[in-house]
């Protein structure tokens, strides 16, 4: 299954977000590396992101989040991270978990996530 170029973004910004985390700069190549994609593809990307206003990249070459960019990645990074502890905790193998939370992070209308979360925890005691 091909990422929609919607989907694509998202990836990137989580990433860069993820990034930002461990890292005191974000660069295009540290990008790269994250994904495992070509430097020349990242490039475009990054491209694309910054003319949507997701990103603005500094004179010296770092990557940094517009607010609207920190919320998209935020929001991906939220779900990534709940819905891969949620199938490991019903015993799901944690690399097929991660896996199938890449798939599930993008699709999911903001409601049902909402009413995935919500039952999960008010179940979890």
């Amino acid at each position: 299954m091909r990422a929609t170029n919607n989907e694509s973004a998202e990836n990137y910004l989580e990433a860069i977000l993820m990034l930002s985390e461990r890292l005191p700069a974000v660069r295009s190549i540290d990008v790269a590396n994250e994904m495992n994609f070509k430097k020349s593809s990242v490039s475009v990307a990054m491209k694309n992101l910054r003319e949507k206003g997701h990103i603005t990249v500094t004179d010296a070459g770092y990557i940094l989040l517009t607010e609207e960019g920190r919320k998209i990645a935020e929001t991906i990074y939220e779900r990534h991270k709940f819905v891969s502890k949620w199938l490991i905790d019903l015993g799901v193998d944690p690399e097929i978990a991660t896996e199938d939370a890449c798939r599930v992070e993008h699709d999911l209308s903001p409601e049902s996530f909402e009413a995935i979360k919500n039952y999960v925890l008010s179940h979890n005691d």
